[in-house]
């Protein structure tokens, strides 16, 4: 195995934004930091921000596409999101929610339960995982999805965390029970990562116009990425080395 990270992601707000990172230091039994700290209840959520909770309690792309269209950045306390429909916005999600839902409700289609409020759980991702997963993605299997698909994708569809590149398509789903070293970090990874209508959304436009599952479905799955536990912390960089441990 000789793989290197090509890029980092997180995404502050859970399905609404992704933001690009140089470099981040994980922290053992931790999602990456600043990834899904919020997500957004919507108008039938039993979520209460007391503890984690499931997807089905938050707006998502995959009943409101143009969700994936919208991208962030921090910028001290302020949250700055764009969308091509919708004016710029910098927002402190601690105190200035009612800004973000009033911002973000002209994107969810008709007849879908309405966002309401933003849940946090102090210390805890609202990843899709009931445990603290960081996904690594592999650039040679979305080419494999691009090649059979026959048209290029955004690596944004997948939502992931980690990209790495060098490595053989599908490799990742041979790492399940197994520690792999990047940086100065090792994480173990755990489980596959099932795929869902959000990916069919195109991550510019917010316009469901590939069928990725289908396409995932040729080779016998909807699994795309692996999800990864963080067992010894450190920084880890784009560029840095990938290998099992």
């Amino acid at each position: 195995m000789s793989g290197s990270v090509t890029s980092l992601w997180r995404h502050p707000i859970k399905a609404h934004g992704r933001e690009a990172l140089d470099s981040v230091t994980l922290i053992p039994g931790q999602c990456m930091p600043g990834d899904r700290v919020w997500a957004v209840a919507h108008e039938a959520s039993s979520a209460t921000g007391a503890e984690w909770a499931r997807c089905s309690n938050f707006t998502r792309a995959a009943g409101a596409p143009q969700l994936m269209a919208i991208s962030a950045r921090s910028e001290g306390d302020k949250l700055v999101l764009t969308h091509p429909q919708r004016p710029e916005l910098a927002f402190d999600p601690e105190i200035e929610e009612a800004a973000f839902i009033d911002w973000v409700k002209p994107l969810m289609p008709e007849g879908r339960a309405m966002p309401v409020r933003l849940v946090g759980v102090p210390g805890v991702g609202l990843t899709d995982s009931s445990w603290p997963s960081v996904t690594l993605c592999n650039m040679a299997s979305h080419r494999a999805v691009e090649q059979k698909l026959g048209r290029p994708l955004s690596i944004h569809r997948w939502r992931g965390n980690i990209w790495f590149d060098g490595l053989a398509v599908w490799e990742e789903f041979d790492w399940i029970g197994r520690e792999v070293r990047i940086g100065e970090a090792v994480l173990k990874v755990h489980e596959r990562t099932e795929r869902c209508l959000a990916t069919t959304a195109n991550p510019e436009t917010g316009q469901r116009d590939a069928d990725t599952l289908g396409t995932l479905e040729t080779w016998g799955h909807r699994d795309f990425s692996v999800k990864a536990e963080v067992i010894r912390g450190g920084e880890i960089r784009v560029g840095d080395k990938m290998e099992l441990s």
